[in-house]
């Protein structure tokens, strides 16, 4: 996969025509949301030869807004994808959380080794 940062004229808009997939959406209309992305060749039928993908996601809510969360979902069908969506996403989130405490630490260890000198902005 083609990195496209950059510049409008560097860009890459290529479609890569061996890894298509058409994406089917499935929602409870409360907390899950399910994309069932199945592999398809450039005419639109299926290509059996790779692996359907789901992708779970959902939002928290927090005083600065929502927070999207999103993991792929280890399963073969829909069924399965909302079996494990619950697991997904709170493993999903409890990673999030654990990142957001390192930055936290990690700007706090930054503010402690400033040294301040009298007189010196």
């Amino acid at each position: 996969m083609s990195n496209n940062g950059g510049t409008p004229s560097s860009l890459d808009f290529l479609v890569d025509k061996k890894n298509l997939y058409r994406e089917e959406s499935f929602t409870d209309l409360k907390i899950a949301n399910i994309r069932q992305l199945s592999p398809v060749h450039t005419d639109g039928s299926e290509d059996n030869s790779r692996e359907v993908i789901f992708l779970g996601s959902t939002q928290l809510t927090s005083p600065q807004g929502p927070i999207p969360i999103q993991a792929q979902l280890e399963a073969s069908t829909l069924e399965q994808a909302m079996d494990v969506f619950p697991k997904a996403m709170e493993a999903e989130t409890k990673k999030m959380i654990a990142h957001v405490k390192q930055l936290q630490e990690k700007q706090k260890k930054e503010n402690n080794s400033r040294i301040i000198m009298p007189g010196v902005n």
